[in-house]
């Protein structure tokens, strides 16, 4: 039985925010009901144990959160979320000991979608508030995340306007370092029990108008991972984030014979190959890091 290491599942793909480094989804805005969660985790618990709960979209605005992190521990999933953070204030009673989180991703250079909303301080501030109390009191794990540099300016632009999170970092946990010392971009650093760093280079979403790289690739689409929309579209990874790559959907076919499709199959064999099948995969620059 083929088993994935983890499994995107798009509990909302309508976001509060818009970043320009995360392009908005053209898909009717939806919520999925807690009836097709259930389903879904019924149809996916032989392929993987690990679920995290975002493609697009902000997963702290499901007004279910709660109950869908109790059905996930019901089933035996240990589910991971990634955030903009700008809503942790209001729905952290929904996130604190519930015992099917394992790990919480601040993406803190979400800050630069958030104009007119909350000051940098006020941002950093409810992010950290919450992240002590989560260490406290859980076993929950926290990544905190500014994937933002650029590879002309990593050194300057970027990274002059994150000194003053990372500043921020330092202070509340009395690290007696400066985190760019430590940090290198791709690799995280440890800045308290339970608590990650890390920095790394901004990823441009793949795009059918993107230029083709007709190079021999590899990727672990469909190989380590897959993703399921909102509306039940399954793709082979959480960048499909348009359903351009349509393996299935589990609202008319069983998970089971998605991931051994035909579509699915072909994908993973050429990868296994070195050729890239899907147009989308050629005009994807995330997969270039691991060739």
């Amino acid at each position: 039985m083929k088993k994935l290491k983890r499994i995107y599942i798009e509990i909302t793909n309508v976001c509060n925010l818009a970043c320009n480094f995360c392009p908005q989804t053209k898909r009717q805005p939806e919520f999925m009901k807690l009836e097709t969660f259930n389903k879904i985790l019924e149809e996916i618990k032989p392929y993987t144990d690990y679920i995290y709960l975002h493609v697009k979209g902000e997963p702290l605005l499901h007004p279910k959160l709660d109950e869908f992190l109790d059905l996930s521990y019901e089933k035996g999933f240990k589910v991971n979320i990634t955030t903009n953070g700008t809503l942790i204030n209001e729905v952290k009673h929904k996130l604190l000991n519930k015992p099917a989180l394992r790990l919480v991703n601040f993406s803190l250079h979400s800050f630069d979608g958030n104009e007119g909303g909350t000051n940098k301080d006020e941002y950093i501030g409810n992010i950290i508030s919450f992240v002590k109390e989560d260490i406290t009191n859980t076993d929950t794990l926290v990544s905190l995340r500014l994937w933002n540099l650029d590879k002309d300016n990593a050194t300057n632009i970027k990274r002059q306007r994150n000194r003053e999170v990372l500043q921020i970092i330092e202070q509340e946990f009395n690290l007696p370092y400066k985190i760019e010392e430590k940090i290198e971009p791709g690799k995280g650093i440890k800045v308290s029990d339970k608590v990650y760093l890390n920095q790394d280079f901004e990823f441009e979403w793949p795009d059918l108008e993107k230029a083709e790289d007709k190079n021999q690739g590899f990727c672990y689409g469909a190989r380590s991972h897959m993703a399921i929309l909102v509306d039940g579209t399954v793709v082979p990874c959480c960048l499909d984030g348009e359903g351009i790559i349509k393996l299935g959907n589990v609202n008319n076919t069983h998970f089971a014979e998605i991931i051994h499709g035909e579509r699915t199959s072909n994908m993973v064999d050429g990868f296994s190959k070195g050729e890239v099948v899907e147009e989308l995969c050629r005009k994807c620059g995330y997969r270039k890091r691991f060739n």
